[in-house]
């Protein structure tokens, strides 16, 4: 199940939200690519991820904010630069584009904190931008609730787009992140599933002063968790394949 788009478009152009799709595709590309998948990359990633054990250590605070512009590979960049995409701009649109930057960065190091909240020793490289943009998802919960957002829904060989309100999908992917994080082995590595929730919550509270600003439940009552304005309506129902009938 992958979002894939939302009904909320935004009111200024989200330059930031842009900015930080190009530095992460040009990090990636200049070092993935360069390096390749061997000990180099390893090694790059060790210098420059966040390491939990050398946070312990009082090392290497700077990771906290390196390790956000790292991706392991092309589905790993790839899905967080499309939920960048989906979630960024409306986030930018009212919170103000250097607001927004600084939002975006702090929900990323109070994720990569929270993953090491959990194993304080561990020698994993913690990667990725992950946390900062569940952030965003955070706080686009907080503001958009009801926001229709499209879901690419794959079961094998069935494909199907239908809308669904922004909280049951923002909503399910939180508890997923949270029941996979009590069942993982964060020695083993892969996903960092404690630096998605952490950064889940932390971008919903620093939503919060936006969200007062905007009139808090009063907002709601007015928008009914919608988009302040005219959503944007796809077609879901038409397509270019031609259907073929059996003979």
């Amino acid at each position: 199940m992958l979002p894939i788009r939302d009904h909320n478009p935004s009111g200024r152009r989200p330059y930031v939200t842009y900015t930080l799709i190009v530095i992460n595709v040009l990090i990636f590309l200049a070092f993935n690519l360069s390096l390749g998948e061997g000990r180099a990359l390893n090694l790059f990633f060790y210098e420059w991820g966040m390491v939990p054990a050398q946070i312990s250590a009082g090392q290497d605070y700077y990771s906290l904010v390196t390790s956000q512009f790292l991706h392991s590979g092309i589905m790993h960049i790839g899905g967080n630069m499309l939920f960048l995409w989906i979630f960024g701009d409306n986030m930018e649109d009212e919170m103000g584009h250097i607001p927004f930057l600084l939002f975006y960065l702090a929900s990323g190091v109070f994720a990569a904190l929270a993953q090491w909240i959990v194993e304080p020793a561990s020698q994993v490289v913690t990667i990725g931008a992950s946390g900062a943009i569940a952030g965003v998802m955070g706080g686009y919960l907080l503001l958009f609730p009801k926001a229709k957002v499209d879901i690419l829904l794959i079961l094998i060989v069935f494909f199907k787009i239908f809308p669904i309100p922004a909280w049951i999908m923002l909503g399910v992917w939180f508890l997923l992140q949270v029941g996979n994080g009590v069942i993982s082995d964060p020695d083993l590595g892969g996903v960092a599933y404690w630096a998605h929730a952490g950064g889940f919550v932390v971008g919903l509270l620093l939503t919060i002063p936006v969200f007062i600003r905007l009139g808090g439940f009063a907002f709601w009552e007015r928008t009914h968790g919608m988009p302040p304005h005219p959503e944007a309506e796809y077609d879901l129902s038409k397509t270019g394949v031609p259907r073929v009938r059996r003979k």
